[in-house]
């Protein structure tokens, strides 16, 4: 029996929440560990820290890194009893693509977990054996049904709006390198009986530099049903220009549930970031890679005064009854993502 046969479905982001969940930074010399472990660390307890103001943050770690863990958070200033840890073993931090994609009953309320395979983005990054096992470990933990998806699928290709529509991009999931024997209508039977949405909408491709072949996360946020984030790119000579300019063309010809075209709000991006000599010439860095909390909003900034201010400031109007905190993200969009790629929603 799939998720949506069982009366599940995925609620979207702002609906309230039990918990967020993080995967720890491992010390892995690649990307975490060597001169960069103090530094993730310390981001990662930051980040922590602040969603611990809003609600619990539930750690995925190895437990001989938990006591150490607990310091670097209290450091932070998180609060002592919103911190929980579980023993997880994992291979890297993206805890939005290999973690579970939580579904709640449509009557009961009952939460349960969806288990998708992961692949750390068409074979990118190996191992990800560890990535793969987190959310059958999350549902063992909590004691949650657990419905598998039958497909490759990461949370941050996904965005979701709470009335039955979903949006995503053709460069991740109608990309042979995740699921090459499934084609369009496939796709879309498994994330309308695993998710209990009835209709998914299209979008092309992603940003410059982006390692997961464009996830959605990066591009476009729904901020309510029927309203639309879109990123755009004021730069002519940028190559993000044409396909952003592409995708919010395609969102304003969709219809949301009211029948009506979506509103859609355009967002700049902040200027190339960009580090000499890194393995990315340009980052995927993205202001609509916000993560939602209970009463908040974290949004990531790059050390660009006025762009990021100005994308505080709009964030601030579409979410007037929340408090929104600026989180620095550079150091971390180095490795290919910022807030709401390394974290996942549990709904309450």
């Amino acid at each position: 029996m799939t998720a949506a046969d069982a009366g599940f479905s995925m609620p979207p982001e702002w609906a309230p929440q039990t918990a967020v969940w993080l995967s720890w930074p491992v010390d892995d010399p690649r990307h975490w560990g060597g001169a960069k472990k103090d530094l993730m660390w310390a981001k990662f307890a930051e980040i922590a820290a602040g969603i611990s103001r809003f609600e619990p943050v539930r750690i995925n770690a190895p437990g001989g890194d938990h006591r150490a863990i607990l310091d670097a958070c209290n450091r932070a200033k998180a609060v002592p009893e919103r911190v929980e840890l579980f023993d997880h073993p994992h291979n890297d931090v993206w805890c939005r693509d290999h973690g579970p994609i939580f579904v709640k009953h449509r009557e009961t309320g009952e939460i349960a977990v969806t288990d998708w395979e992961f692949n750390a983005w068409g074979g990118k990054f190996p191992p990800w054996d560890q990535d793969n096992l987190i959310p059958s470990r999350i549902a063992q933990s909590l004691g949650m049904r657990s419905f598998k998806g039958g497909m490759i699928l990461e949370g941050g290709a996904i965005e979701i709006n709470g009335a039955g529509q979903l949006l995503t991009t053709e460069a991740v999931l109608l990309n042979p390198n995740r699921n090459s024997r499934m084609d369009r209508d496939e796709i879309e039977h498994r994330l309308k009986a695993g998710l209990g949405v009835s209709e998914i909408l299209w979008l092309s491709k992603g940003i410059e530099g982006d390692d997961t072949d464009g996830h959605i996360d990066d591009l476009a946020r729904f901020v309510d049903e029927t309203t639309v984030l879109a990123c755009i790119e004021k730069d002519p000579l940028s190559q993000n220009r044409p396909i952003l300019t592409e995708n919010i063309s395609r969102i304003r010809s969709h219809l949301a549930p009211n029948g009506r075209a979506f509103e859609v709000v355009e967002i700049p991006l902040p200027e190339a970031c960009e580090v000499p000599g890194w393995r990315l010439p340009v980052l995927p860095a993205s202001y609509v890679n916000f993560l939602i909390v209970n009463g908040g909003v974290l949004v990531p900034t790059f050390r660009q005064g006025k762009n990021d201010d100005r994308a505080l400031g709009m964030i601030r109007e579409l979410f007037p009854s929340r408090e929104i905190i600026g989180i620095d993200c550079l150091d971390l969009v180095e490795e290919g993502g910022t807030l709401h790629c390394i974290s996942q929603q549990q709904p309450a």
